[in-house]
């Protein structure tokens, strides 16, 4: 005999439906490694999880971590990423200076370039400028291929970008003599 108190149409008292939680930041997992070191009771195996985080607004942070799974490394990676942010000046959808930078091996090259051709590059450096919210622009790598290496790089050109706007900004409110 069913239960005259139950109404199948009517969610169940104090259920409330899964809602997942909105994202402010943009996560994306460029590499994971797996390292062992040699030890007395025999072979540590743990990972690397090198992660990009940004809110394609202008606010970008780039991590490397290591755990003993891959899905704490990962973890650790976007909460280090999240502490580590820097602001990148947006001229429209592009970015307003040309740079050259190097981080240890890797050189990386980047341009602004028109409305509407997208990014031109190459893994790296297109996985940082998405996060960071360009969305046009040209780059290269001249260096080494290592992709940590080129993370790091792009993210030092970005803050040499950022690092040239605020010098700029500060010398247009100078007062003139």
């Amino acid at each position: 005999m069913p239960n005259p108190n139950f109404n199948q149409n009517q969610p169940r008292q104090g259920y409330r439906p899964y809602e997942p939680a909105v994202k402010e930041y943009e996560e994306t997992v460029i590499d994971v490694n797996r390292i062992s070191k040699k030890t007395k009771g025999g072979n540590q195996i743990r990972f690397t999880a090198l992660v990009v985080v940004g809110d394609r607004k202008g606010k970008v942070g780039v991590a490397h971590s290591k755990a003993t799974d891959v899905r704490n490394a990962i973890r650790k990676a976007i909460t280090a990423a999240k502490r580590r942010m820097i602001k990148v000046p947006l001229k429209g959808t592009t970015i307003p200076y040309s740079v050259t930078e190097k981080f240890s091996a890797a050189k990386v090259l980047i341009k602004p370039a028109p409305p509407g051709s997208g990014i031109i590059a190459g893994g790296a450096i297109r996985v940082v400028m998405e996060a960071a919210g360009i969305m046009d622009a040209s780059g290269k790598i001249l260096g080494t291929e290592n992709k940590i290496s080129n993370v790091y790089a792009t993210l030092k050109a970005l803050e040499t970008i950022s690092r040239i706007d605020k010098t700029i900004k500060a010398r247009k409110e100078l007062p003139k003599k």
